[in-house]
């Protein structure tokens, strides 16, 4: 082999294992912002992206339906279940809305969300803790806000956990 060969080789073996060191920071950056469940929720979930909040819009009850809350998403990075670039229609029971932090237009979110039921609703798998919103830069997650807008103790450092490495790790659990 002449030296330029094996000079690329060398490359891409170090290139290799620089990956597979990256692949437990991005596991336990993963946990630190998802929880110690994470790997449960990536693989029950049926819908995994982030995107931008398009709007959002609350249907009181009727004698025919239950209320409900219907957001549309633009999915910008597609990890499971839809493509990026879609507009995706989400039905949520207002019941289980309260049960994590309301979402607004405008907003860049990843989420993990339940494949739609027979009815078509869906909601974040485990709650608050499969909604997870991002910077304005949709590049990293943002640093907890109280409802007063001001930030909390929240997740020590999750605004250093960029959505690429949540990626890489929720595709690992979905395969493993």
């Amino acid at each position: 082999m002449s030296l330029p060969w094996k000079l690329a080789v060398w490359a891409l073996v170090c290139l290799g294992s620089v990956a597979a060191a990256a692949q437990p920071s991005d596991q336990l950056r993963a946990e630190r912002v998802l929880g110690p469940e994470w790997k449960k929720m990536a693989r029950t979930a049926g819908m995994v992206f982030s995107g931008t909040v398009l709007s959002v819009e609350a249907s009181p009850a009727n004698d025919q339906a239950l209320p409900t809350i219907q957001m549309k998403l633009r999915v910008e990075r597609a990890i499971a279940g839809v493509e990026a670039g879609q507009v995706l229609p989400i039905r949520e029971w207002a019941g289980a809305w309260s049960m994590h932090r309301p979402m607004h237009a405008g907003e860049h979110v990843l989420l993990l969300l339940y494949s739609p039921s027979s009815l078509g609703f869906t909601s974040p798998v485990n709650g608050a803790l499969g909604q997870i919103a991002l910077d304005a830069s949709a590049t990293r997650v943002a640093a907890p806000l109280s409802r007063n807008g001001r930030k909390t103790g929240g997740v020590p450092g999750a605004e250093t956990v960029s959505v690429l490495q949540l990626e890489r790790a929720i595709r690992n659990a979905r395969e493993e």
